[in-house]
């Protein structure tokens, strides 16, 4: 039977969630039972009828909860792909990277378009790498302790899930230099993501190994569920940009969750829910799983 999650932007009360139902039903999918995972917060309604027909329905309530509308079968996933920057993290490393060099604002309007999709992501990439050429290797570590913070809900979510038995993979368009601390901190297994060339301690303004791309991204998908023996319908994938595109979209024609987290309008429209009112514990709602079952 089918399920919609609704997470609120703000705790509301029981009769706010009734609009829902009541849509619901005017689509022609009966709601059947309710269920608080957060009193207040995020409720569970199952329903009788189409996934597509209840995802029309409920659109109208998106500048109020963050929905998501999927069979009940195996909510809980066993892999994890996230990216990094702006998903796992609150800031564009290489936008940081960037201040530190003087020239943020150059790089950062670079990004912002190549997130958009409106650049091509290598060709971007290899574009802001090159003006960082010169810049002291210890800026990385000085960036890491000062700029770098996670996401809020990121450490619960990864270690929740990992605390399941899933496997937590983080894949990133930014660089080793920072995949790895992020990694150990918030619990990944897995870590891909590009690698700075550094000579006589400072940037050469080229990266030493093939570029992680939106196409690589995808592959790094497949991968870690074909090496568990999985299905894509048991992985999350979640990101903000398009260069999360392919994996996103991959992970949804495959029966799973794709998740666009303040997602670019290019990739809400690949995912099969997007998170814009809530951390990323939303996705341990979608997952129907209640906060006294999170890892803290």
């Amino acid at each position: 039977m089918p399920i919609c999650t609704l997470i609120a932007a703000d705790n509301l009360e029981s009769g706010n969630f009734s609009e829902a139902e009541d849509r619901l039903a005017e689509a022609g999918c009966i709601p059947t039972a309710f269920d608080w995972l957060a009193e207040g917060k995020a409720a569970d309604i199952s329903f009788e009828g189409a996934v597509s027909d209840a995802r029309a329905a409920l659109a109208a309530l998106e500048d109020r909860f963050d929905i998501i509308v999927q069979e009940d079968g195996s909510r809980r996933k066993m892999l994890l792909v996230s990216d990094m920057d702006s998903t796992m993290i609150t800031v564009e490393c290489i936008d940081e990277l960037a201040d530190y060099a003087g020239i943020k604002p150059e790089i950062a309007a670079i990004t912002e378009r190549a997130m958009a999709g409106e650049l091509d992501f290598a060709e971007a990439l290899k574009a802001r790498v090159a003006l960082l050429a010169g810049l002291d290797e210890n800026v990385i570590a000085q960036c890491l302790g000062e700029r770098v913070q996670p996401m809020p809900g990121a450490e619960i979510l990864v270690r929740t899930m990992t605390g399941w038995g899933a496997h937590a993979v983080l894949v990133s368009g930014g660089f080793t230099s920072f995949t790895g601390p992020v990694a150990k901190m918030l619990g990944f297994h897995e870590v891909h993501a590009n690698l700075l060339e550094i000579k006589n301690g400072r940037l050469t303004g080229a990266l030493a190994d093939d570029i992680v791309d939106a196409s690589a991204k995808r592959a790094v998908l497949h991968a870690a569920a074909q090496a568990r023996g999985l299905s894509l319908g048991s992985a999350l994938a979640v990101g903000d940009g398009a260069n999360d595109l392919p994996m996103i979209a991959a992970a949804v024609s495959g029966g799973g969750l794709g998740v666009g987290y303040h997602p670019r309008p290019q990739l809400a429209q690949a995912a099969n829910f997007s998170v814009r009112h809530n951390d990323l514990t939303a996705l341990l709602f979608a997952q129907g799983v209640k906060p006294q079952e999170w890892a803290h």
